[in-house]
């Protein structure tokens, strides 16, 4: 799990040593080396993520399991009363599914597909679930809820293998969230150092 350990690597240590310390666009660093690495055990696997023939069936059943939790995260956000509105939902839609995959690339790419083949495809998707929640430490709302999310997501890529899908189901529960939840429950959600330094 070579590219997994380095990966996580240049993320951990941007998050909990050098955020906050170096210009902004020093994010664009760890970022394309993130990219690279992806992109390198990608052209050595022969994955990329996008097997159209999984796409429709992928959508389905992504959709089928992300609306339903989504209504949920909703109507708990009505039931404590934090739900809210917020403007523009086309245009953060469409910045969360690139940013959601952007993540489900990597998570799925390489930190799940390295971890099946160190141990097993079940075991793999516990592996990479947890590696991915661990990765939003300590944020106590944002790590349970990215490790449940792997956790589907990586079934879902595990049977339909295309990004796609889990890139709106991650914008779309990301949304809900974002709707149904204030930020004294989400951090802002913040993880590493600069969750710690919220309240500073």
């Amino acid at each position: 799990m070579r590219f997994t350990v380095a990966i996580l690597g240049s993320v951990l240590a941007y998050v909990w040593l050098i955020e906050g310390h170096a210009p902004r666009s020093f994010v664009y660093v760890p970022g394309t080396l993130v990219v690279a690495l992806t992109v390198w055990h990608n052209l050595r696997h022969g994955e990329w993520g996008f097997s159209w023939r999984a796409l429709v069936p992928g959508l389905r059943l992504s959709l089928g399991i992300t609306l339903p939790l989504a209504l949920l995260i909703l109507g708990l956000g009505a039931a404590i009363g934090t739900l809210h509105d917020r403007r523009d939902f086309l245009g953060h839609l469409a910045g969360l599914f690139v940013w959601g995959a952007a993540q489900q690339g990597v998570l799925q790419t390489v930190v799940l597909r390295e971890a099946q083949h160190a141990t097993s495809r079940k075991a793999g998707i516990v592996i990479a679930a947890l590696l991915f929640g661990a990765m939003h430490l300590p944020n106590p709302f944002l790590a349970p809820v990215t490790a449940g999310g792997a956790l589907v997501w990586g079934w879902l890529y595990d049977r339909h293998p295309n990004i796609i899908p889990l890139a709106l189901s991650h914008a779309l529960g990301t949304l809900a969230i974002l709707y149904a939840f204030d930020e004294s429950i989400t951090g802002r959600l913040r993880i590493g150092a600069s969750y710690l330094r919220l309240d500073q």
